[in-house]
């Protein structure tokens, strides 16, 4: 069961639904619930993939649409588009919400829940991924439970996203710079200062991490001295990235030893990044 796009209810076949159905267009079938006494209830994270908000349920869902969001091979993202029905071995009907949809670009899809903990939802959360799962399964699609991430890289991907928008990317030529400077790879200061005063190239720097277009070990805390390479191959001509990713690289030879400034912290709070932006931008919510 879904909406359609003026907010009818619709109750359609699962195999023509998967094939037939944009679910990355529409609104959530039922909405996030709000559970007192959380310190994070439901939002809106703007998609840079899109250009348009998702609705997300908890700070887990949030970080989940970062990964899925940041990801290339995925073209469109939708918070709780769809409602699967089925009929359990003593015929009654069962429903579960998935939290996530995300399109591929080869046209399927991934469907996800984002448990905060292995045990969420309990017994009726288990059978019900069984259920989803082997639904997605029929359709040539993915269903996953996805775990929280490691605290360091769940840091490290809430402050590059508040760098996401396209106005971090800078004036004109800003960005093909900031990509040139990091041909090779070198320390984030060092490439930098080299495109010109921090304050102006930080921001594009962080932006060009977010788009894949740099690449860096996000799974250390990303400070001053993070070595940073290049993420694609270049447009012939242009200096600009075709946006395919390569192999993150890791702190490349000899490393760095002297003490360094340590930029993500803890990232709950994006919205202490240089470049200016609305604070909404920079925690993930509605801007």
């Amino acid at each position: 069961m879904f909406l359609d796009p003026v907010g009818q209810a619709v109750q359609q076949r699962w195999a023509d639904a998967a094939m037939t159905v944009a679910f990355e267009d529409l609104a959530p079938v039922s909405a996030f619930p709000v559970v007192p006494g959380r310190r994070w209830g439901p939002g809106l994270w703007w998609s840079a993939t899109t250009g348009r908000h998702v609705a997300a349920g908890s700070n887990a869902m949030r970080t989940q649409l970062m990964v899925l969001d940041r990801d290339p091979d995925v073209t469109g993202l939708a918070g709780r588009p769809v409602r699967l029905l089925r009929r359990d071995p003593r015929g009654q009907v069962r429903s579960w919400v998935p939290q996530l949809f995300a399109r591929r670009a080869d046209g399927t899809a991934l469907l996800a829940d984002c448990p905060g903990h292995p045990e969420a939802g309990g017994e009726r959360a288990v059978k019900a991924a069984e259920a989803v799962a082997q639904a997605c399964a029929d359709v040539g699609w993915t269903y996953r439970r996805i775990p929280p991430l490691d605290d360091v890289l769940a840091a490290n991907l809430k402050w590059l996203a508040g760098y996401r928008h396209p106005r971090n990317a800078g004036r004109p030529g800003l960005l093909a710079a900031v990509v040139e400077a990091f041909t090779r790879p070198r320390p984030l200061i060092e490439g930098t200062e080299a495109v010109g005063d921090p304050i102006e190239v930080f921001p594009c720097v962080f932006h060009a991490l977010w788009h894949r277009q740099l690449t860096t070990d996000l799974d250390t805390p990303l400070h001053e001295r993070a070595m940073i390479g290049p993420g694609s191959l270049l447009q012939a001509g242009t200096g600009v990235p075709t946006g395919r990713p390569s192999q993150d690289v890791g702190e490349g030879e000899g490393g760095y030893a002297e003490e360094s400034r340590d930029l993500s912290g803890t990232a709950t709070d994006a919205a202490t990044g240089a470049g200016g932006g609305e604070a909404g931008a920079r925690r993930g919510e509605a801007v």
